[in-house]
Parts: C-alpha cells; structure tokens; sequence
C-alpha cells in the first residue's frame, strides 16, 4: 500500500493550498478517528498539540471535528513541543496523539504528525492504511456517540516536571547562565520554565511567537541568533531549539556550534563509559558525516545507519534494543527517556556532562574532526522527476567513480518539500566542490 500525502514525517506543505487545507485535515481526522476507533464504545481520546502557527487554529478545529465525528474524545494542549505530544499520548492513556506543526520549515507551511498509544509515531504501514481510509466513505458515529472536545490545562506542566526528572545534577546548575533559543516556536514557555527551575540563570531568545515568527531568523536552523546571545551575555551555553523543538544544536560560550552528530558522539562515548550504552551502536541516518561512524568505531562502538527521518532511526532502536540514535540536523533521540527527538532533554544531557566532567562547553562540543561535507539543495516543480534524466544520472555516475575509496556521496529527494538534496564527504575539498557543483548543474538542467 503506497502513501502519497504522508512524507517522512507526516503530511506537509503550504498551508491552505495543495493538501494542507482544513478539507482535507477534516478528512484526516475523521480517517484517523476511524483507524484506531476500532469498537463502538465511546472511551476513545485523542491528544492534540500545535506549535505557535497561525494555521494551527485552522488545522486544530478541523482535525478536531473530524475525530469528534467517528467518536473520539479529543483534548486539545495548545502550543506544546511534539515530544510533549509523544509523552503525553501514552501518560494520559489515549488512543492517538497529534501534533500541529511543520517543524523547522517557515510560518507559512504546517503539518500534521500522527503517534500511536504507545507514544511512537505511526509506521509506514499505518499512515498507508490511514491515507487509503480517504478515497473512501469513512463510517461516522450515531448521533450519541459523537465525540466531546475540551482544553486541557495541565498539559504542559505534566511535561515540563517531567522533563526535570532526566535531569539528576540540579543542585549544580546554581550560576550557569543558559541561553534558550526556543525559535518563537512550541517551547517558548517550557523551555526556559524546565531550565530556570533546575537553578540555571536563563537568557531567552525567541519567545515571542505573533503566529508569523516561528524559525524566522532564529532557532537550530538559523543559530547566528543564539550564539550572539551568547557571546552578548557572556554566557556558558546557548541551546537552539527548532519550531517545535524536536531539534536541538549546543553554542558552546565562544559560540561555536555543535551539531546533532557531535552531540551524539559525545552522549555515545559518556553512556558507553557508564554501561548505558545499549548495543554498543548509535544509530544515526545516512546525513551523520564519516567522521562520527570513525569515532565510533575507534571506540569499539558501531554506527547503524538508516534512511533520512527520525521515525527510521527510531524504527531501527526500537527493533535493535538500541537506546540513542538521531540525526545530524539535531534529532536527538534517547529511548530511555523519550519516544522521540527532544531537543530540550537533549540539552539537559549536554548540561548534565559539564556538571559531572566541570569541564566548559567548548571541551564537549567538538568530539572527532569532521570529514569535509558539503550539501546543496535544488528545486523542482511538482511532477517532475529530474534524478531520471539521463544526463543527471550519467554525471552521478562518475562522480561515484571519482569519489570511490575517497568519500561518498548521496543524493535523495526531500520527503518534506520539493527539494533534491545533493551531498558528498571527501577530504579533498576540490574535489568535494567539483563533484556537488557538477550534480547541482545536472539536476538544474533537468529542472528547467
């Protein structure tokens, strides 16, 4: 069974336009409602949470009529982070999650990410199952079986204590001073609610979300906004936090930045230290650079690679018995904690490892020496299919050949935007720049 609306994390796009309309996220509400209202009872629930887009009150009132009508009890969070959604789903027993959000991209776009009871998100198979519900007619409840909907308050206090608790060293934060980047996004409240009350001296960025300023010149994608913060106040830290702050990048107090492939390998080299380590393997995507999977390796650990998506790599932890994974773009996922990336607890674990080594954040970030990377992304129309063009796949072709025993090199399509990702590793940086440059052309050619 094929999915053409879900990507790799959900459906996304323009909001109000192609499939992102309240239409459709009706009939996704409605088909979701459908798929795990399995009886005729009328116990089911559904927790729903958004980042700070203006869309998001569309979005939340229809998914919320569509679920109401095949029966589900829905219980709306307002703004709270999507691993909150992962957490709260399996805390308050309800039978589906949904979280409102288009991540890292801009206010314009939304998106809809679905998680199961047991507070993963849903499988390939599932959101297939869910996505052919639509081309057909969706059984609705009997008139007194309509489902109620109401606001929950607690919410997001439930997760902010929570989140406290991963945290043991709380009476070694007296006096660092934390900058909290929260991109205007869904942690404008929590994160720097969770940092403050461990004892830290709080600096917040990116906590006035209009509806329109979620990512926009700040968070982990655009981290110049933290790392001024923290050179401006002379602070230990910076934590950037993505839109709905499933990301994470650390700026360490010269403002330099560490991304999710450092922040990895060094959570991988400390619980390997302590026998937390499950496996002996991180898991990661084909993005982590060469010079993690050398670390690893150099350490007797092993790096498990899957496809682009956090829910992959979370896939392949829940099926290896593996505990950390994540990706590069600062997805970092802890299985002992969370059922998915969450960037706040990702940023207590780097603050847990200054208060138990005393050492500067500037000593942590930098864990192994990259191998050059570069990454390139070219837009095309949809129904196209440029990486099908001759010329471009003749040109991939010998690039392969003249990267072989040097690099790699991998190229994809984007499962959240029309998008070809083009990146290569090579320790010859003319050769890195020569490879990607020749691909980028192709592909724009074959573009139009």
């Amino acid at each position: 069974m094929s999915r053409t609306l879900f990507g790799t994390d959900g459906v996304r796009g323009e909001a109000n336009s192609g499939h992102m309309t309240a239409e459709t996220a009706l009939k996704l509400g409605a088909a979701a409602g459908r798929y795990f209202r399995r009886d005729r009872s009328n116990g089911h629930r559904v927790v729903i949470g958004k980042d700070t887009r203006l869309s998001g009150y569309m979005f939340e009132n229809a998914l919320t009529a569509g679920l109401t009508s095949t029966g589900m009890n829905v219980l709306l969070l307002g703004p709270v982070p999507t691993p909150a959604i992962g957490y709260l789903t399996r805390s308050m027993r309800a039978d589906l999650g949904i979280m409102i959000s288009a991540s890292h991209n801009p206010a314009k776009d939304n998106g809809i990410k679905f998680f199961g009871p047991d507070g993963f998100k849903l499988s390939d198979e599932a959101e297939a199952e869910i996505e052919a519900m639509l081309g057909g007619e969706i059984r609705l409840a009997i008139p007194d079986n309509i489902g109620r909907a109401k606001r929950i308050d607690d919410g997001l206090g439930r997760y902010v204590e929570y989140a406290k608790t991963t945290f043991p060293a709380r009476d070694r934060m007296s006096g660092l001073k934390v900058v909290v980047d929260c991109a205007n996004g869904a942690a404008y409240k929590a994160a720097p609610q969770v940092l403050w009350e461990l004892g830290c001296d709080v600096i917040p960025v990116g906590v006035t979300p209009n509806g329109y300023n979620i990512n926009d010149n700040c968070g982990s994608t655009h981290t110049q906004s933290c790392a001024d913060a923290v050179l401006a106040n002379g602070a230990d830290l910076g934590i950037s936090l993505d839109g709905d702050a499933d990301r994470v990048m650390i700026i360490d107090e010269t403002g330099r930045v560490a991304d999710g492939d450092q922040i990895m390998a060094l959570f991988a080299r400390r619980w390997a230290d302590k026998g937390f380590l499950r496996g002996g393997a991180l898991v990661a995507t084909v993005m982590s650079n060469l010079g993690l999977e050398r670390f690893l390796q150099g350490r007797g650990l092993q790096l498990e690679r899957t496809k682009v998506g956090d829910r992959y790599v979370v896939e392949r932890m829940r099926s290896g018995g593996f505990n950390l994974g994540g990706e590069q773009s600062g997805h970092i996922v802890m299985t002992d904690y969370a059922t998915t990336g969450d960037g706040l607890m990702a940023g207590l674990q780097f603050l847990l490892a200054m208060a138990e080594t005393g050492k500067r954040a500037s000593d942590l970030c930098e864990q192994f020496e990259t191998v050059p990377q570069l990454l390139k992304n070219v837009r095309y129309q949809a129904g196209q299919e440029p990486l099908n063009d001759e010329a471009v796949r003749k040109v991939i072709a010998d690039a392969e050949v003249k990267l072989s025993g040097q690099g790699r090199l991998l190229i994809r399509k984007s499962g959240t935007e029309p998008l070809i990702r083009v990146m290569a590793e090579c320790e010859s940086d003319d050769l890195l720049l020569q490879t990607v440059d020749g691909i980028v052309a192709a592909v724009e050619a074959a573009a139009g």
